[in-house]
């Protein structure tokens, strides 16, 4: 993984995203759910005119908010930003058998309803794809703290680059401030990691990062999309 050695060292992260494209023309995309770390990486992105795809998982239960900010994103930098949607008939058919709240009833139910409406659109997103570019951070979680700059993913079979892997959640702000970069105004009102309006609540003043993702779950608080990282990272520097 010598190319990916040669990335991470002596470039800032814009130079990194470039060099990632070039090397995997038309095989980079990068996710976005318009949070304050993908806000960061789809300005470093759009306003560059950076050759990677930029797209976003449309559950059908995103706050308002939310579809704000994406359409003022698309409007500020003037690109498309591909939309995935869960199939109709799964979601029909588990809403119908279960009701429009199952996900409260079992960390079973919630993990089906996050994988109808979360992880098979994104398989559908990744296909063809070599390099899934992510805003996953290291202060986010417990599960995250050994998150690497590029590692594998053993259930979508390719690579992950995790830029902002370093950044703290006031570096974001910062950025965002100083750049004019669109951002979801639910951060201002205590969320901090924001995902579908019945799933998600501000924190409190000393809470964990991800205590308003799933707060009436005790189990890890992933959805599936991340859960599967690999435990060896491909390269783990310190941050540059």
């Amino acid at each position: 993984m010598e190319k990916y050695q040669k990335i991470v060292h002596n470039k800032n992260t814009v130079s990194q995203l470039k060099e990632l494209a070039e090397i995997h023309p038309g095989r980079v995309a990068f996710s976005t759910s318009f949070g304050l770390e993908d806000q960061v990486i789809g300005h470093m992105i759009l306003s560059n005119a950076i050759p990677i795809r930029v797209f976003t998982l449309d559950t059908g239960r995103l706050f308002t908010e939310t579809y704000t900010v994406w359409k003022e994103t698309v409007e500020k930098y003037g690109q498309t930003i591909e939309a995935f949607y869960p199939d109709t008939t799964e979601v029909e058919k588990m809403v119908t058998q279960k009701g429009p709240f199952s996900f409260y009833e079992s960390v079973e139910n919630r993990k089906e309803c996050c994988n109808i409406r979360k992880v098979i659109p994104l398989k559908r997103a990744l296909q063809d794809v070599d390099v899934w570019v992510t805003g996953l951070r290291a202060e986010q979680s417990s599960a995250r703290s050994n998150l690497a700059f590029f590692e594998l993913d053993d259930a979508f079979g390719l690579v992950k680059f995790n830029p902002l892997k370093d950044w703290s959640f006031n570096d974001l702000k910062i950025y965002v401030e100083k750049h004019n970069v669109p951002y979801n105004k639910l951060h201002d009102k205590g969320f901090v990691s924001i995902g579908c309006q019945p799933c998600t609540r501000a924190i409190k003043e000393g809470e964990d990062f991800r205590a308003g993702r799933w707060w009436w779950e005790t189990s890890a608080k992933e959805c599936g999309l991340h859960a599967t990282r690999t435990d060896e990272p491909i390269i783990k520097v310190k941050k540059i």
